[in-house]
């Protein structure tokens, strides 16, 4: 090496990363890089950009993780080269994915959980979407084997995740949803009977509604659905949405009947990583039977290595989380589990109590186990005039890290704000305080410097029904 070069790699050794060459220039944004960066500073660039973010354990809008065991970490490095559609180059990973199935079969109550069928997900929307298609396939069979058209096929929901708008538009399905209205925040028998035909596909009931946190009645939906059978000879089937609640209630509601106890549901979908506390990328959809699932929708494969029946919308996926969702069923098993969520609610309860005695709002949703998710969501109180609106108390409240978002309800509830937290493991009772804290700073701010210009839905970005 030439001795003046010697020079200049001696003081890039021992200069600051930030006196470096690399990080002396713009990153490349719009033209792809010609040359290389030393590892150690395109880390650092990266993760400096990164600092830029959001805390995500202060973001009270989202549903999934922000929190998890070094012992996951651990399993999901171990599996970051480990391709979990390649079946025959993984048995072992397949046989954890296929334990999965089976064990959410069981807390399901599936009355075949050794023999169900299944299939995992990178989260709920892939799964509904897996479910959505099974439903219109039997809807198709039954049709033409009685010699109907098949050509209108809706489906009768709530006020739904976006997924199922998408899923309507993707496959060519009329959506059907159930609006909100004074004194009903949730889909119910006589609204879900007035939208459903012969054409109909599935209902879905959601078990955790986004807007609010709660509890749609599949119990009752079903025995409306029944009636409806018996009357007129219209069978419809009910896909459950559980992307929160099928991983809350059979810990923390276990007598609450919503799953495969009924025997109308034929398939429920479930977010691992919102309340199945696995990180992010793993959805789960579990049918009944193997009957339920259509055989030609599933793909056989073998050029991996061996035959392999595949029924996913996404090929090629990491196997880590599945390791962390089974990793999670392991260690905590149904006490853990019950722990966990029990703390979360028990968070939820104090926190309704403590937002109810500012005076200023109506609790919507208090974080009830037997009725919905650990949340709270409230609304101003009829005619509260504080100078300020929930859209301003959100903006502010992002002052001090917190995303805390507000929205609007649906239908004739539509000119109704609301405001949300979700209560996740991580929110713990010391976090609310100092969210407790922070509103009442905010409030008292938000007084002492009234509003002249107040926020509205369109210029609030972010808010997350995910």
């Amino acid at each position: 090496m030439p001795l003046h070069r010697r020079e200049s790699v001696r003081e890039e050794l021992f200069s600051s990363i930030y006196a470096g060459q690399d990080l002396a220039k713009e990153l490349p944004k719009y033209q792809f890089p010609t040359g290389e960066f030393r590892p150690e500073d395109a880390l650092q660039v990266i993760h400096d950009e990164l600092m830029l973010d959001g805390n995500s354990r202060q973001n009270l809008a989202t549903f999934c993780q922000t929190w998890a065991e070094p012992q996951i970490r651990t399993l999901m490095e171990l599996a970051a080269d480990t391709n979990l559609i390649d079946k025959d180059e993984y048995p072992r990973t397949a046989e954890i994915e296929k334990r999965c199935v089976h064990l959410l079969a069981d807390l399901w109550n599936s009355p075949y959980a050794a023999d169900t069928i299944g299939a995992s997900a990178l989260g709920s929307s892939e799964a509904c979407m897996l479910a959505g298609m099974a439903a219109k396939w039997r809807w198709r069979a039954r049709q033409e084997a009685a010699g109907k058209p098949t050509d209108k096929p809706n489906m009768v929901c709530g006020a739904v995740q976006v997924v199922w708008h998408k899923f309507a538009k993707y496959w060519d399905v009329e959506l059907r949803e159930v609006p909100m209205a004074p004194g009903r925040m949730e889909m119910d028998a006589d609204e879900m009977l007035a939208r459903v035909d012969e054409n109909t596909i599935l209902v879905v009931p959601t078990l955790g509604v986004t807007y609010t946190g709660r509890y749609e009645d599949v119990a009752d939906l079903s025995a409306a659905l029944d009636v409806l059978e018996s009357q007129s000879g219209i069978s419809v089937d009910i896909h459950v949405d559980a992307a929160s609640g099928g991983f809350l209630a059979p810990f923390c509601a276990p007598d609450l009947e919503w799953d495969f106890r009924l025997p109308r549901v034929k398939s429920i979908s479930a977010s691992g990583h919102k309340f199945g506390l696995a990180p992010l990328g793993v959805g789960w959809v579990i049918w009944r039977d193997a009957a339920e699932l259509p055989d030609d929708l599933i793909f056989h494969v073998s050029y991996l290595g061996g035959d392999m029946p595949v029924f996913q919308i996404n090929f090629s996926r990491p196997a880590g989380q599945i390791l962390a969702q089974y990793y999670n069923f392991i260690r905590l098993g149904r006490d853990g589990f019950a722990k966990v969520h029990g703390a979360s609610y028990a968070t939820a309860k104090w926190l309704a109590e403590e937002i109810d005695g500012f005076g200023l709002f109506e609790i919507l949703f208090d974080g009830d186990p037997a009725t919905g998710i650990p949340a709270v969501t409230w609304t101003l109180k009829e005619g509260s005039e504080p100078g300020f609106t929930l859209f301003d108390l959100a903006d502010r409240l992002r002052y001090e890290g917190w995303q805390v978002p507000a929205y609007p309800l649906t239908g004739d509830l539509s000119e109704t704000i609301v405001q949300r937290v979700l209560v996740r493991q991580d929110v713990t009772l010391d976090l609310a305080g100092i969210l407790v804290a922070d509103l009442a700073k905010t409030i008292d701010h938000l007084a002492r410097h009234p509003m002249t210009t107040h926020m509205t839905a369109e210029e609030v970005k972010g808010f997350n029904h995910l």
